[in-house]
């Protein structure tokens, strides 16, 4: 069961998103939140899967709460997913670097929604095609920073292989088909990554593989 804490401070918002978990049955919503000091609170006492965050919220914007979810080891199972009206560039640089695990427009589809849920309680990046594209073309726009250049030198060949097809977009499976390894081996080469890296996760993995410059952009 995929453990699900909502938080936007529109009740609408709140209610239209609860109505479609409710109806799947791997999915629990445990709780909701109006603000983000209430996110935060629910989620050391809750402690979801997933944690549907607004980016914008009273009290603690998403993006701080997201920060010290991020900061929590104690919190470290939850994956959050930052939910927005806005597909602008700075929201989310911020809210990967906070540490968010996806980013989606609230104007998603339903089923897409769901798709994003399950992909964030598997510890997967998960961003929506259009903030994606504005991610790559930030990179294409102007040099990227060699922050990870360093330890990017820690990584063993397959390592460094894997890390490049998930800045990519590709999944799990798509990896080990592409490297001719199992799925379960592909996981290992991007959890090892992570560690060596620093990562919390798949996107933050593919940030540092743009800044490091091991991924470049095929518009550039």
């Amino acid at each position: 069961m995929i453990r699900v804490l909502l938080a936007d401070d529109q009740p609408l918002i709140r209610s239209g998103f609860r109505a479609l978990l409710d109806l799947e049955d791997d999915i629990e919503v445990v709780a909701e939140a109006a603000d983000g000091g209430e996110c935060l609170a629910l989620a050391g006492k809750h402690l979801p899967d997933v944690a549907l965050v607004d980016i914008r919220m009273p009290v603690m914007d998403g993006i701080e709460a997201t920060r010290r979810i991020a900061a929590d080891p104690s919190l470290a199972g939850v994956h959050v997913v930052m939910l927005t009206n806005y597909g602008m560039d700075e929201y989310v640089f911020h809210a990967l670097r906070a540490g968010a695990a996806g980013f989606l427009v609230k104007d998603v589809l339903p089923e897409d929604f769901l798709h994003a849920v399950r992909v964030a309680a598997r510890g997967e990046a998960l961003l929506a095609p259009a903030i994606t594209r504005r991610l790559i073309d930030r990179y294409v726009s102007q040099p990227p920073p060699s922050r990870a250049g360093g330890a990017l030198e820690e990584l063993t060949g397959r390592e460094r292989e894997a890390v490049a097809l998930a800045a990519r977009g590709l999944s799990n499976d798509e990896i080990a088909d592409r490297m001719v390894i199992s799925p379960s081996t592909a996981k290992t080469h991007l959890n090892r990554a992570m560690t060596k890296l620093y990562a919390r996760d798949r996107a933050q993995l593919v940030i540092l593989a743009y800044e490091s410059g091991l991924v470049i952009p095929r518009n550039r």
